[in-house]
Formats: C-alpha cells, structure tokens, sequence
C-alpha cells in the first residue's frame, strides 16, 4: 500500500528504531509509547487488519507470537511480564490500517483488561 505509514517504514521512507527484522516480519519501537517499553510488530506483507487475515496467513501470524516471545526474551522483560495488543477495526481501536502487535513491558500495566 502505497500511503500506508507501516509499509512506509518497512521501504525504509520513514525511520524506525528496529528492534528485530527477518524477511517477513519487522519489529520497532512505537514514536508514542504507552509503557516504558512499547515496541509494535508487523508483518512485511500488508493485511489490513486481524478480520483481513487469510487462512495462509496463519503460518505467519504464528511465527510473529514466536518473535515476540523472542523480542521478550532478548530485551530481558520475559520473567517480569507483558501484553500484547492487537486491536481490530475502528471500533476496536486500531488506527493504522496494517496488522499489527504491541508490546507493553517495563512496568505494572494496570487493571486486567479482560
């Protein structure tokens, strides 16, 4: 997508502080984090949203729990805890049309959510 923010950085027009990459799959820090550690990651092919998803994209949203679970891991917040975020939709709160996960570590996040 051509006016896409998130396909943007993956084309390298916009900076990012990348915080892990592979040939599918981009992870950065978030310009506006909501904890002191908030890191977004996308997968390089641009699906709209979750509701997007296509059953071949199954393998690929797996692998990007799999990175996450490796980003926790090497950035030392795995033991203490994090969330992860996906929001779907406009009334689910997702405000870049590019799937997307966030990770929220380095602090008591707060009441449970669900």
């Amino acid at each position: 997508m051509e006016d896409c923010i998130f396909c943007k950085i993956i084309r390298g027009e916009i900076p990012s502080i990348k915080v892990y990459e592979d040939d599918e799959i981009l992870a950065f820090n978030d310009v506006n984090p909501a904890a002191p550690i908030h890191i977004l990651v996308i997968p390089k092919k641009h699906i709209n949203s979750l509701a997007d998803m296509k059953p071949e994209d199954e393998k690929l949203v797996g692998k990007i729990y799999g990175v996450i679970n490796k980003i926790a891991e090497d950035k030392g917040f795995k033991d203490e805890g994090f969330r992860v975020i996906v929001n779907c939709g406009k009334n689910g709160g997702q405000e870049v049309m590019h799937l997307h996960f966030h990770i929220l570590a380095g602090k008591q996040l707060g009441e449970k959510i669900v």
